[in-house]
């Protein structure tokens, strides 16, 4: 048997697995872990979660360069995102307005182009509320009610820009604070939480603890 067949078999065989993983994660899903409460309810802290990352379209390999789009985010839409002041971190939270949107906050409470979003108390969801972007898409917020009502902050949402707020509207560091997100920032749309856990390994704080699983979360679609 020919060396030179074997070398080459060889380097694909090692090479193959990883060059599907790149092609994976670039273009298809991409997992992440939620490091916050910025998101709770939907959300917890160490709930894995799957992206896809083909949501909107397609970058350049390893740049932010639109290669091709075939759709836009809606409100109402979980989002990971690139934070816009430091793009090496990865934020995920609700897309509450698209560009041309006028977008009125009160409270914790939503207005988007002069229609008040509905909101209704949920029994079973501390300081809980529904709210909904869309027909029969009705998503829980936690808007705390000893909260401080104030004068509501008015954001015009600029071309291809963002307005980006989480569910746990008391507890968000989002756009009310740091602006508008880039569409170059966003990565995807938040698909499914394939894996969720109470807390992680001591000695390995990416592994959740065994014994601490939230088995009634895995594979609950987002």
């Amino acid at each position: 048997m020919s060396k030179k067949g074997t070398w080459k078999q060889a380097l694909i065989t090692f090479l193959s697995p990883l060059v599907l993983i790149l092609i994976l994660r670039w273009a298809i899903l991409e997992p992440f872990v939620i490091p916050s409460e910025s998101m709770v309810p939907n959300l917890l802290v160490h709930d894995h979660i799957v992206v896809k990352k083909f949501s909107f379209g397609l970058n350049i390999p390893f740049t932010d360069i639109p290669l091709v789009r075939w759709g836009q985010p809606s409100p109402g839409d979980i989002i990971v995102f690139k934070y816009p002041s430091n793009p090496s971190i990865y934020f995920v939270k609700r897309l509450v307005g698209v560009p041309g949107d006028k977008i009125e906050v009160n409270n914790g409470r939503i207005t988007r182009n002069g229609e008040v979003l509905n909101y209704q108390p949920l029994p079973d969801v501390e300081y809980g509320y529904s709210e909904s972007f869309k027909d029969n898409d009705t998503h829980a917020v936690i808007i705390h009610s000893d909260a401080v009502a104030g004068d509501a902050r008015v954001f015009e949402v600029p071309e291809d820009q963002f307005f980006m707020m989480g569910d746990n509207r008391d507890n968000s560091s989002d756009s009310r604070v740091w602006g508008f997100v880039p569409e170059k920032n966003l990565v995807g749309k938040a698909w499914m939480i394939w894996l969720s856990c109470e807390e992680t390994l001591a000695d390995a704080r990416f592994i959740c603890d065994p014994l601490k699983m939230r088995w009634n979360r895995i594979f609950n679609f987002l």
